[in-house]
C-alpha cells in the first residue's frame, strides 16, 4: 500500500474542495492510503511514496504559500493540480502547467501528471486589481468576455470538476503502482 500526501493551498476554498474530492478518490483504493493536510500544518515529507500539490495560480503561477513549499519539495514522486480563474483549457493554463512542472522537475521531482479546474475568483481580488492597475490594463477593464469568464468560473469547481479531479487522483494511483 502507497503512502500518499495530498496538500494544497486554498484562498476561495476551491482548491481545498479538489483536494478533498482527490483525497477522497484515493482511500477507496487498493492502492494507497492519504494524509491530507493544509500547507501550514506540513512539517516531514519523509515516507512518502507520492506528493500530490494542488495550489491556486496567483500572477500566472503557483501561490506564494506553494511556490515557498516547492523550494523544499525535492527528488519526490509528484502530481500536482491547480485552480484558476481563467479556462482550464487556455493558453493561460497550459503557461501554469508547463511552469510548475518546469519548477518540480528542476527540484529533481518526478513529475507523474496534473489536473486543472477553473474556480471562483476572490471577489477582494478582483477589487484590488481594479485599484492597482493602470485603466487601459487587462484586468483593470470589464468587458463582457471577461464578465462571462468569470460568471462561468463562480459555478466551478462542480460535481463533473470533482469526478474528474477523481480520475486524475486514480490515474495517478496507477502510475504510482507502477513505477
Amino acid at each position: 500500500m502507497s503512502k500518499v500526501l495530498v496538500v494544497y493551498s486554498s484562498l476561495t476554498d476551491n482548491t481545498k474542495k479538489v483536494a478533498e474530492a482527490i483525497s477522497a478518490a484515493i482511500p477507496g483504493s487498493e492502492l494507497a492510503s492519504v494524509d491530507k493536510t493544509e500547507l501550514d500544518e506540513l512539517k516531514d515529507l519523509s515516507g512518502y511514496e507520492a506528493i500530490i500539490v494542488g495550489f491556486w495560480v496567483d500572477k500566472g503561477r503557483a501561490d506564494p504559500k506553494t511556490l515557498k513549499f516547492f523550494e523544499k519539495l525535492k527528488n519526490q514522486t509528484t502530481a500536482f493540480f491547480f485552480t484558476l480563474g481563467a479556462y482550464p483549457d487556455t493558453k493561460h493554463a497550459d503557461d501554469v502547467a508547463s511552469s510548475t512542472e518546469k519548477l518540480l522537475t528542476e527540484g529533481g521531482n518526478k513529475v507523474l501528471g496534473h489536473f486543472r479546474c477553473q474556480g471562483k475568483v476572490d471577489p477582494n481580488l478582483l477589487e484590488k486589481m481594479k485599484k492597482m492597475l493602470p485603466p487601459d490594463h487587462p484586468h483593470s477593464q470589464m468587458t463582457p468576455e471577461r464578465q462571462a469568464r468569470l460568471d462561468e468560473a463562480a459555478k466551478h469547481p462542480n460535481e463533473e470538476d470533482f469526478q474528474k479531479a477523481a480520475a486524475f487522483a486514480r490515474d495517478t494511483l496507477s502510475k504510482i503502482a507502477s513505477k
